[in-house]
């Protein structure tokens, strides 16, 4: 099929200015400013939901929570612990070896997906840290957080 040749075909003429939309305006600035909570990512009101809940446990357990690191992925790995046979975790333990410290991770979007909104959320995702924690300090999730069903 044969087309005319354009002057963008020509490597001797200037280059056109590229537009950013049909219009040529570009983007006219952010949507919502900075400073308001509608800026914020999932991702970051995730990690500031994760962020309380170990905050809320830390007061109580501060000198057992010592060191232990607090993370958020989005999905698990595909690789399954042995005892998650046919359930996706949302959350998993990684007890302290040699110099690594313990570490609790959280998984996101399994979460998300469960979630009706966001108070539901706020509370799984505070759940599912008291049960890592739990697993930790070797406890009872209830004698980690007694206010655990005032949720």
């Amino acid at each position: 099929m044969l087309r005319r040749p354009s002057p963008a075909d020509d490597p001797r003429l200037p280059a056109a200015p590229r537009r950013r939309d049909r219009r040529g305006r570009g983007l006219r600035g952010p949507l919502a400013p900075a400073a308001l909570p509608a800026h914020r990512t999932r991702r970051a009101q995730f990690d500031e939901l994760v962020l309380d809940a170990a905050e809320r446990l830390e007061q109580r357990w501060s000198r057992e929570l010592d060191g232990v690191e607090f993370a958020v992925e989005d999905v698990p790995p595909s690789d399954p612990a042995p005892w998650e046979r046919g359930e996706v975790p949302l959350g998993r333990l990684f007890p302290a070896q040699g110099a690594l410290a313990a570490r609790v991770v959280v998984y996101r979007r399994p979460l998300e997906t469960r979630a009706t909104d966001r108070l539901v959320l706020a509370a799984m995702v505070h759940e599912v840290v008291v049960e890592q924690v739990a697993h930790l300090l070797d406890l009872d999730p209830y004698q980690v957080d007694p206010g655990m069903d005032d949720d």
